[in-house]
């Protein structure tokens, strides 16, 4: 397994790559922070969410600010309209723009998967985990959100599989990472979530149980296929680094949205 994100500035944006993905040359891709946007207040700064306390035209131009520096372009952008579910959708040239620049069908989709070039899709976060990935080989990739519920459905192992059915991807051949979310650290639950989860991954403090996500959706990776040394792992918590990222816990729901960006080029 791989370790980090790479952090890049420009101006007083932040954001984050994968350093194997862009060693590939088959994608542009990002993660975002809270840092280098126009919004205000509970949101500030880079907010990514339409339905948060912000204005569209605040949104609209966070997006700008970020498709600027990733080499995206803003109004091709694919929306997700997210669950916390295990639905997993196909998108084409057919479906860019909605949900930034015109009205969306996509609904209950809580990770995308695209084998077009000039197809960029958006999953948002605020504790949840985004996980990318990348086939090299078939030059298709699937993006998701894996908030603890998703996780619980094994919504990145069943996007591989999805992948290998659509377009004959080999999980061996697929890159994935794991970006910044909360972790075990400070992802704590009562008995009834923590028992969702299988007891390698739950460390029990006093009543309370924290559970290891990253773990978790490791584990489901490898047994979808992923090889070990192909996954990637951000190793940053939301919550320890709040000041950096939107964190549904620690600002206690008062937050913006980050986004998981990426296309084929």
């Amino acid at each position: 397994m791989q370790k980090g994100f790479v952090r890049y500035t420009k101006g007083k944006l932040v954001y984050y790559t994968i350093p194997a993905f862009t060693k590939t040359g088959l994608v542009r891709h990002g993660f975002s922070t809270r840092l280098g946007g126009v919004s205000t207040g509970e949101t500030a700064e880079l907010n990514l969410g339409f339905y948060r306390k912000d204005t569209r035209e605040n949104v609209y131009e966070n997006f700008g600010i970020l498709c600027n520096a990733l080499g995206i372009e803003r109004d091709r952008l694919v929306l997700s309209k997210q669950e916390h579910h295990d639905g997993i959708r196909v998108i084409t040239a057919a479906d860019c723009g909605k949900g930034i620049v015109r009205e969306s069908d996509i609904t209950d989709t809580d990770a995308f998967i695209c084998n077009t070039p000039g197809v960029p899709a958006v999953v948002f976060c605020a504790d949840c985990v985004p996980v990318f990935l990348l086939d090299v080989k078939k030059k298709a990739f699937g993006l998701v959100h894996s908030g603890w519920r998703s996780t619980v459905l094994e919504i990145a192992k069943k996007t591989v599989l999805k992948m290998q059915a659509e377009f004959g991807t080999e999980p061996k051949d697929v890159l994935a990472a794991i970006g910044p979310s909360i972790g075990q650290c400070h992802f704590e639950v009562d008995a009834d979530v923590a028992g969702q989860f299988d007891a390698p991954y739950q460390k029990q403090v006093g009543e309370k149980y924290h559970i290891d996500l990253w773990s978790v959706i490791v584990d489901q990776l490898k047994s979808a296929g992923v090889q070990d040394e192909a996954i990637t792992l951000a190793e940053l918590c939301t919550f320890c680094h709040s000041d950096e990222f939107f964190s549904n816990r620690a600002h206690k729901g008062k937050i913006g949205l980050m986004g998981a960006m990426m296309e084929l080029i």
